[in-house]
């Protein structure tokens, strides 16, 4: 994680797409504005997810058991999913960036804090979650 983030950060200062620090409102504005575009990606990995169930359907449908049909759509979307979720990665390493935040020492503490919870969820929905992170 950290070649990834000093990666980025590298790549966001030859593109000029560093977070502007000139002044508050110039940090504000440019925030803010990182911040959408990271919902947005967000949402285009929705899209991408919408489409997978669409096609399981759709050759479930056709008379593909669902289970095949759920992996065949899964590859058809693998290439663009993952483009989603680097362009996530590229806004969340800029905003770790601009923080002085180590993404991997703060991503394993995390992962820490969630494991020794006293009110941890009941064991389905801990296998949900665990899923989704």
């Amino acid at each position: 994680m950290k070649d990834i983030q000093e990666f980025a950060g590298q790549f966001q200062r030859e593109m000029g797409w560093e977070v502007d620090e000139k002044s508050f409102e110039g940090s504000r504005a440019s925030l803010l504005n990182n911040y959408m575009l990271l919902t947005t990606e967000v949402g285009e990995v929705a899209e991408e997810l919408r489409k997978m169930f669409n096609l399981t359907y759709r050759y479930a449908s056709e008379g593909m058991d669902e289970e095949t049909a759920f992996r065949l759509a899964q590859e058809t979307v693998r290439g663009d999913i993952g483009k989603e979720l680097a362009d996530c990665l590229a806004y969340i390493t800029k905003f770790a960036n601009f923080f002085e935040v180590d993404l991997e020492e703060s991503f394993y503490k995390k992962m820490d804090e969630v494991k020794n919870r006293q009110n941890k969820d009941t064991i389905s929905a801990r296998h949900d979650m665990g899923k989704g992170r």
